[in-house]
């Protein structure tokens, strides 16, 4: 069951004045301007980290989404944020930590089951597996 997605990204000049568009195969993300700014700076326009973080919330949602429900608590809504840091190290600028904030709506759990599950959403999701033993990946998970 293999599956293939796709984004494109374009570069126009050196890395400090140049700028870029990226899209997605999708068609989510159309030519949405990217640059060191916004990278780099917090100013206006996608970066690399912020997408990696928008992948990773999503995972995580819905790896604890099927867990719970493996376990017989089909959760009614998570809400899960996640933020990347991305910061110069002695190796150079690097995703250094992914800070990730679950809270839940799940009828018959409570909060200790809930944060297992939640921690074992954040150890085994596809983007967490990707990211380990390169980024520090911390998780605050509570019950709404």
């Amino acid at each position: 069951m293999a599956t293939e997605k796709t984004a494109r990204a374009t570069w126009e000049g050196d890395l400090m004045s140049g700028s870029g568009r990226v899209s997605t195969g999708s068609g989510v993300l159309s030519e949405e301007g990217v640059s060191w700014s916004a990278r780099a700076e917090d100013t206006a326009g996608v970066s690399p980290e912020e997408l990696i973080a928008a992948a990773h919330a999503t995972c995580v949602s819905m790896a604890l989404a099927h867990g719970l429900a493996e376990d017989g608590h089909t959760p009614t809504r998570l809400e899960t944020e996640a933020k990347a840091t991305f910061d110069k190290t002695e190796a150079g600028f690097r995703l250094t930590t992914m800070k990730l904030a679950v809270r839940g709506e799940v009828d018959g759990i409570d909060e200790e089951g809930f944060r297992k599950a939640a921690e074992g959403a954040k150890e085994n999701c596809p983007v967490s597996q990707a990211l380990k033993g390169n980024v520090d990946i911390t998780l605050d998970a509570a019950l709404d």
